[in-house]
């Protein structure tokens, strides 16, 4: 498509009214956005009359008043049945982390050189120092750490709570509200 000098001149005008250049290239016909865009970069067609903003489409209205469903005869719950509570775990002793870490038998700490497998992979110190240094104590199986370590990099996650069922069905209901007005 060859842009010729009625098309630039309408090109023009519409840049001007503030249409954006998806709107130009549908009126145009023949041409994409992006060659819009570049039309109008190689023109120099700076700032606009008015800014391009989406047009709102105004809330669809319903023809005929909604009817309040009929609810929904409640089946009586059946009584719960409480289950004995289960005896809580007792708390494992928190063992405090080992603040020196353990010297190889070569009579030096391990370093990211001296690593292997089974050995605790916690880091000591300062990573910039000369002191820094690994724990490189035995790790448990499957873990980069040795249990004392264990227990401070892996805590447990706190139990989420939950919302009511009232208040969940409230937020999906204002959901639900909003998806209508915007489409």
């Amino acid at each position: 498509m060859a842009w010729t000098e009625d098309r630039v001149e309408t090109l023009k005008k519409l840049w001007a009214d503030g249409l954006s250049a998806s709107q130009i290239a549908k009126q145009l016909g023949g041409v994409t956005r992006n060659a819009v865009i570049g039309k109008v970069h190689r023109l120099g067609l700076s700032g606009r009359a008015t800014p391009s903003r989406p047009s709102r489409r105004p809330a669809p209205r319903p023809s005929q008043p909604r009817a309040p469903k009929p609810a929904a005869a409640k089946a009586p719950k059946p009584a719960a049945v409480s289950a004995p509570a289960a005896p809580k775990p007792a708390p494992q002793p928190v063992v405090p982390a080992p603040q020196e870490a353990q010297k190889l038998p070569s009579g030096e700490y391990a370093t990211v050189l001296t690593l292997r497998d089974g050995m605790c992979k916690w880091p000591i110190g300062d990573p910039a120092s000369t002191e820094f240094r690994f724990c490189g104590r035995k790790s448990e199986a499957g873990s980069a750490y040795c249990s004392a370590h264990a227990q401070v990099a892996y805590q447990p996650q706190a139990k989420r709570r939950r919302k009511p069922a009232d208040d969940a069905r409230a937020v999906l209901d204002s959901l639900q509200a909003a998806r209508r007005v915007n489409f």
